[in-house]
């Protein structure tokens, strides 16, 4: 076989091997932003709902505070009822109170619904702060495994890399510029194999001409398909 060949195939095998990890980093890092982003979420629902409560929280006392003076006013009613002169300001004053009282009992009625709304969402952010754990505690331990494996890729990759870079300097300039300029559209398939006479880049048959010539390989033949470098997969 052609020893530039030989060379391409060795190098076209060293980059699939690099090209190989794309996909894994890929499902990782998809992996750790699925997690990262429910993770988010919860916490997210989680600040709405505390924000929601507070603002639960601010009617129930603003309301309270409305019939602690409702209640100061029914007093002051009742003590201004013995001082009356006449039963036009007696009437006035009993009109009053029960206009207080009955603004009590409203609130109170409010205040009873807004304490029951006030329970759900406290149940409801007691389930949150148990999902935000859980998905946090397993963001946590999946960050961790997905540390130790990209550490373990990249330290194969480096290798990888460095093997390629010794690689490159054995080949001749002319055909790794030949190679690298086929590499750019076909990403790590510029090397194939051909089997049963056709090209396993682009599944095209060869002629018996093009197909002698893979068979031969003395020189770098390519697809006249695609383009791509041929080598016999029986050689």
């Amino acid at each position: 076989m052609n020893r530039h060949l030989e060379e391409l195939i060795e190098l076209s095998k060293l980059d699939r091997a690099i090209d190989d990890f794309n996909p894994v980093v890929e499902k990782l890092q998809s992996k750790l932003d699925r997690k990262r982003d429910k993770k988010e979420e919860i916490e997210k629902l989680k600040l709405d709902l505390e924000a929601t409560i507070q603002e639960t929280k601010v009617k129930i006392s603003s309301f309270e505070s409305q019939i602690k003076v409702l209640k100061e006013q029914l007093n002051s009613s009742a003590k201004r009822e013995k001082l009356v002169k006449s039963e036009k300001e007696l009437k006035a004053l009993r009109t009053e109170s029960e206009l207080a009282k009955e603004g009590i009992s409203n609130i109170n009625e409010e205040i009873d619904r807004l304490n029951i709304l006030l329970d759900s969402q406290e149940d409801k952010l007691e389930d949150l702060e148990k999902k935000l754990k859980k998905a946090r505690d397993d963001f946590e331990k999946f960050y961790s495994e997905y540390m130790d494996r990209m550490e373990r890729i990249e330290k194969q990759r480096r290798e990888l890399f460095l093997k390629r870079e010794t690689k490159i300097r054995t080949i001749d300039q002319k055909v790794l510029a030949f190679y690298e300029k086929i590499r750019r559209w076909s990403k790590n398939s510029a090397v194939v194999p051909v089997r049963k006479q056709a090209c396993y880049g682009c599944y095209m048959k060869l002629n018996d001409s093009s197909y002698a010539e893979v068979i031969r390989a003395e020189e770098i033949c390519t697809c006249h398909h695609c383009g791509r470098i041929l080598y016999s997969a029986e050689a």
